[in-house]
């Protein structure tokens, strides 16, 4: 069997068994295709080497990776990737046993990215929400989504992926989120009147039917660069540092839990799978408190 039909069948199996999202599929699957390509370097028979690959050879791959300079957090998705791969090779009868059952890989660097203050937060939308009020359009629709970012947590995957009947009358989101997991997700006021101004002239954008919440100049679903791109225009405008879409998503959950919410209920909005994961944000918490008590108290 070729390297290619192997490869389209890892990748289908992504895809349809596992039900992982397009862009969790793609990633592994060029992880895979990386693998092979430094297995073709070693071998003339890269198909035939498939078969006859040893821890050896996924921690040799794995140094290459780290000699070209990847964090320790790339160096961790590096190992879990080529751990599904070699499972599946595994599995469909390729390989005797799994060599990835044994390989370990540093520990992910558990530090989160830049978390805006709430004055930070508010000032972004503000900008978003002057722009839009300037120039309407699709600068209403970057208010909205904005807006949305932030005040529900959500993934740019999720907020790109959302479809009108998502929407629901009592301010909450249908969001499907990793491995086609739905949840529902609260939004506020702010959140609902930018919405509410987007969908009202939303359809003057599309080109036929579309279902999606989000669309382009084009008419077609936004895609999730885009709104990268449009960020970065609005944390210039609002002389705010560069952040990307996923930094809302944390200033989000962070500022949930400085408010009081507990836990659990940030772990469901998020759409966490472990409660460990939402844990993270406590200790950005903590380090406020202990600076607000730094600078504040007589004998700190």
């Amino acid at each position: 069997m070729s390297v290619e039909t192997i490869l389209n069948d890892y990748a289908r199996d992504l895809g349809v068994r596992r039900g992982l999202s397009e862009h969790t599929v793609t990633a592994y699957a060029a992880e895979a295709r990386a693998f092979i390509d430094f297995l073709a370097s070693n071998s003339d028979d890269v198909a035939g080497a498939l078969g006859y690959i040893e821890l050896a050879d996924l921690r040799s791959w794995l140094a290459a990776r780290q000699e070209e300079g990847h964090a320790r957090a790339s160096m961790a998705r590096h190992a879990a990737a080529i751990r599904s791969f070699t499972r599946w090779l595994h599995k469909n009868g390729y390989l005797d046993s799994d060599p990835g059952v044994r390989l370990t890989s540093p520990k992910a660097d558990n530090r989160l990215p830049q978390v805006l203050t709430q004055s930070q937060a508010k000032r972004l939308a503000d900008v978003a929400a002057a722009r839009a009020a300037q120039e309407g359009g699709l600068s209403v629709r970057d208010w909205a989504m904005v807006e949305l970012l932030y005040a529900c947590g959500i993934r740019v995957s999720e907020l790109v992926g959302l479809d009108v009947d998502a929407i629901q009358p009592d301010m909450t989101l249908r969001v499907v989120g990793k491995g086609n997991k739905e949840r529902i997700v609260p939004f506020g006021r702010p959140a609902r009147e930018a919405l509410s101004q987007w969908l009202a002239v939303r359809a003057d954008f599309l080109k036929g039917k579309n279902p999606a919440v989000f669309v382009g100049k084009a008419g077609r679903r936004i895609d999730p660069r885009m709104v990268r791109t449009i960020l970065d225009r609005l944390t210039d405008l609002a002389d705010l540092p560069h952040i990307g879409p996923h930094a809302l998503r944390h200033s989000a959950a962070t500022h949930l839990l400085d408010g009081g919410s507990d836990l659990r209920n940030v772990q469901e909005i998020l759409g966490h799978s472990s409660l460990g994961t939402t844990q993270r944000y406590t200790h950005v918490s903590a380090e406020r408190l202990r600076a607000a008590f730094g600078q504040a108290h007589p004998r700190a």
